[in-house]
């Protein structure tokens, strides 16, 4: 068994908080996905990978309504000083659908519930899963800063948060690291989010930092979704779409191609290639399965030269992805 022992520091100075270079995306265990792996195996799996290295978690209320907290609460609790937990608050009942909800009693309900959950007495960084337009993002920042104060949580987080709330929070209380998607198909963070994390000296955490799995090249225009995977979607997810799939079809191929000259993966260069764009960026790939647990890992070892990776970059840039990555209801949830 091969050990990842690479790590890096999300954010700086006071907020720094020191993780493995690949965390772990805990969402699909129980919900999005398809079906739900059996708690057991849940379980067994995230302790796998924390035998393999992984030291960063990360969860959320939102995921199946705290049962996914239960079942990081439960894998963890026997190693809980040897890795560092994150989770989210942000949704009315802890549901998407239902919108957003960052009062400050609802903040502090969220956390002790999460605490409970996740059976430990600190959660390490505490994100807000979606900006609430009404809750001035002052308040939220305040509130967190306020449960750092009594020791319930240590680090704040955003999640899919704009430039001008990043800056308004950071102010209040020193942003730790910011969570949104980000991948070789989604490269939207760059021309705005990116520099001003970089000015702040803020982590950045890529989520479905392999496309929801299109980047692992298993995924055709053949492929068929089980079900209660979101990704049967397309009006939720429309780049799934058949034929959205097939036109991206060719940023699968480049990366196959550049795989094939390392003896590597695509999964492995995708994220090989997010490792490789700053000492800061932790990107959380989510698998149920542990030989892609252990191909994903594999990545933090995968050295690519800097003229190949810009190579990969600029091709990859010239690709025209089509169809958007969320529905227009999910997109008005993300804060730009």
């Amino acid at each position: 068994m091969n050990k990842m022992t690479s790590t890096r520091p999300l954010g700086s100075g006071d907020a720094a908080l020191d993780v493995s270079a690949i965390g772990y995306g805990c969402m699909g265990l129980d919900s999005a996905w398809g079906t739900p792996m059996p708690p057991d195996d849940a379980v067994a799996l995230l302790r796998q990978a924390h035998e393999r290295g992984v030291t960063f978690f990360d969860t959320a209320e939102a995921y199946g309504q705290g049962s996914n907290e239960s079942i990081v609460g439960r894998a963890l609790e026997p190693i809980r000083d040897q890795v560092v937990i994150a989770t989210k608050f942000g949704f009315v009942d802890g549901r998407p659908p239902n919108g957003t909800d960052s009062r400050p009693e609802r903040i502090r309900q969220v956390a002790d519930e999460a605490l409970h959950r996740l059976r430990t007495d600190h959660i390490d960084l505490f994100y807000q899963h979606r900006v609430d337009p009404n809750v001035p993002i002052e308040d939220v920042a305040g509130t967190v800063r306020d449960l750092i104060a009594a020791g319930k949580v240590r680090h704040f987080g955003l999640s899919e948060a704009g430039v001008d709330t990043i800056r308004r929070a950071h102010a209040v209380q020193p942003v730790t690291a910011l969570q949104s998607e980000y991948s070789l198909w989604w490269r939207e963070p760059e021309a705005e989010i990116i520099p001003t994390l970089v000015e702040l000296g803020i982590g950045f955490v890529p989520f479905s930092p392999l496309g929801k799995g299109f980047l692992t090249g298993t995924i055709t225009t053949e492929t068929t979704f089980g079900e209660g995977d979101a990704r049967a979607k397309p009006a939720v997810f429309p780049r799934f779409a058949e034929e959205n799939r097939r036109a991206n079809q060719a940023l699968v191929d480049l990366v196959r191609r550049f795989a094939d000259q390392h003896d590597a993966t695509p999964a492995q260069v995708a994220l090989a290639w997010i490792l490789a764009k700053s000492p800061m960026y932790v990107p959380i790939p989510g698998t149920t399965k542990l030989h892609r647990l252990e191909e994903n890992l594999g990545a933090a070892s995968l050295d690519l030269p800097a003229e190949q990776l810009q190579n990969l970059d600029d091709a990859a840039a010239a690709v025209d992805i089509t169809g958007e990555r969320y529905s227009p209801q999910m997109q008005r949830m993300i804060d730009r």
